[in-house]
């Protein structure tokens, strides 16, 4: 019998939508979602498996300039995304020109592995609007299957998924047909409260903050979990605690109900909140937060 596998990188510019179509492909809500750019900052895989095939999913960092250190660390996720490719997903939406990164963009229209484009949020747009688009698209990156999509509705991923089958590779497994994704529960834990954080603070505050879970203890019927949020700064402290506590005990509340879906069992969460100064410049934090190799 023949077994394909594969990696299949899911790139893009900020906020187009890439999360949802990775938790879309995979089934598993893996990828935090939330209105504001820059919300996934690693790379996270998802492993889809079959009898006779594994995908492995991959969804990066939205392509922006660098500002500071640890934006660096994750454009470095997005160049080795290019590098281990088997078939390459680039995202755009309704409304947008190309990719904020010159460099990457022409990488992926010299691309010597297949290129997927996919136009999503097409049900914002017109069908005049969205030919429009195709066409346009077509022209600007001549290598790539070009297909519109909404992540969000579903519309026309599982089209994309068997067009993905296709030209994978025909290959072993990478990974244990049982495994799902790469990553660790505890980073689940971590993205889990970074995810409501994202929703319930504005401006800043969310870039600032980093989650690290300390303890995971599972037992029987319950998983007791404590992590701590970490900021820059002491004003950012007390804005993520909140008047007499409110602030804190509302992201706990809303992530510990997420995480218990999650895990299917209940949870425990216990917060804390410590200053961490400016650990987004700093090469032994980003290290420890799993930003550098």
């Amino acid at each position: 019998m023949i077994h394909k596998a594969g990696f299949v990188n899911i790139i893009g510019n900020p906020n187009v939508g890439k999360s949802t179509l990775m938790n879309a492909l995979v089934g598993e809500k893996l990828s935090i979602i939330t209105s504001k750019a820059q919300t996934t900052r690693h790379r996270i895989l998802g492993i889809v498996n079959n009898e006779d095939y594994q995908v492995v999913f991959s969804d990066t960092p939205g392509i922006i300039q660098p500002a500071y250190e640890l934006q660096s660390s994750m454009m470095d996720f997005v160049k080795s995304a290019f590098e281990d490719a088997d078939v390459l997903i680039y995202m755009v939406e309704v409304g947008e020109k190309e990719l904020k990164n010159e460099a990457f963009f022409k990488r992926i229209i010299h691309s010597e592995i297949p290129v997927i484009l996919l136009l999503n949020k097409i049900d914002k747009s017109s069908q005049e609007e969205v030919e429009e688009k195709i066409a346009y698209w077509r022209n600007k990156v001549p290598n790539s299957f070009v297909y519109v999509i909404s992540a969000l509705e579903k519309f026309n991923v599982e089209t994309v998924f068997y067009k993905i089958i296709e030209l994978l590779p025909e290959a072993p497994p990478f990974y244990p047909k049982d495994q799902l994704t790469d990553k660790s529960e505890r980073f689940f834990v971590n993205e889990k409260i970074r995810e409501k954080i994202l929703q319930q603070y504005k401006k800043e505050i969310p870039y600032s903050v980093e989650v690290e879970t300390e303890e995971f203890v599972e037992e029987e019927d319950i998983i007791k979990i404590r992590s701590v949020i970490m900021v820059e700064r002491d004003t950012q402290k007390g804005i993520i605690i909140g008047h007499k506590g409110s602030a804190i005990k509302r992201v706990g509340t809303e992530a510990r109900k997420d995480l218990q879906t999650f895990f299917e069992k209940k949870v425990f969460l216990d917060l804390y909140v410590k200053v961490n100064k400016n650990w987004r410049s700093n090469e032994r934090q980003l290290k420890r937060f799993g930003y550098k190799d």
